[in-house]
């Protein structure tokens, strides 16, 4: 059976038919989603729920704390995490409907800079020096102890042989968006955040890629919550089809699965 048929069975299964009494007495679901889908989601949920009539309620922050919010009893119904890391904690924690959960996005890490920089182009590759960059400057990035984009970065800066040097000038936020920020207000010459974060933020530019192979596969996995609502299933189809691969890839999200409708 063809991997992705299989999927959308077992949701059928686990959570009943999409169109059973439930879901039509049910007409709101939460999601807890990375901070870095904002965008994309808030367009993907507003479509939703002009197509179903089912509310959406999206909480975004870093994938690290929404596990956590999850694992203390916050009541999401689907949880879309930033790395694969922070979905494999939840589901360790057996806060997830194992089943459900799908690879569906995919992503880079770039380097910005204000809008007004004079630097317009970095060469990164092997012997990319950061730190020498940064000059006297700051660094922004997700915490790299635990939020999935300063995850990413620390581990592409370790693979070039630069992240030593530059570690003393890491500002590190509590998620990717506090790092963008930091760099639009101009109070950091430099940052480290996804290209569809630096594309939605006029204040920034992006002025180098991290080459793909530096970093683990930066994944977005998504799945149901061990205690979501039955119309959770819809929405998960939902996400994996035409309409909603339109809307990711307008934001510059890779769309990793075969569109189901």
């Amino acid at each position: 059976m063809h991997r992705l048929a299989g999927y959308f069975l077992v949701l059928s299964i686990l959570f009943g038919s999409f169109h059973a009494p439930a879901f039509a007495q049910d007409k709101s679901l939460t999601v807890f989603a990375a901070v870095s889908m904002k965008n994309a989601l808030d367009d993907i949920n507003a479509a939703y729920t002009a197509r179903s009539g089912v509310k959406m309620v999206a909480s975004y922050a870093a994938s690290s704390a929404l596990a956590k919010q999850i694992e203390q009893g916050a009541p999401a119904d689907i949880f879309v995490s930033a790395d694969p890391d922070w979905m494999d904690y939840a589901i360790g924690k057996k806060t997830i409907n194992q089943p459900t959960r799908v690879n569906l996005l995919g992503n880079s890490i770039v380097l910005i800079a204000p809008k007004d920089s004079k630097l317009d182009k970095v060469a990164i590759g092997q012997g990319f020096d950061l730190a020498k960059l940064a000059g006297d400057g700051r660094i922004a990035s997700g915490d790299v102890r635990s939020v999935p984009s300063g995850k990413y970065a620390k581990a592409a800066l370790e693979r070039l042989g630069a992240w030593q040097a530059a570690e003393p000038k890491f500002a590190m936020a509590e998620n990717v968006r506090a790092a963008l920020a930091l760099v639009a207000r101009n109070e950091a010459p430099f940052g480290i955040v996804y290209s569809t974060d630096a594309k939605v933020e006029p204040g920034v530019k992006i002025v180098g890629t991290f080459p793909a192979e530096s970093h683990p596969a930066i994944l977005y996995p998504v799945a149901a919550t061990a205690t979501a609502k039955p119309a959770a299933a819809a929405y998960l189809t939902f996400l994996a089809s035409s309409a909603a691969k339109t809307i990711f890839e307008r934001y510059g999200f890779v769309f990793l699965i075969r569109p189901t409708s």
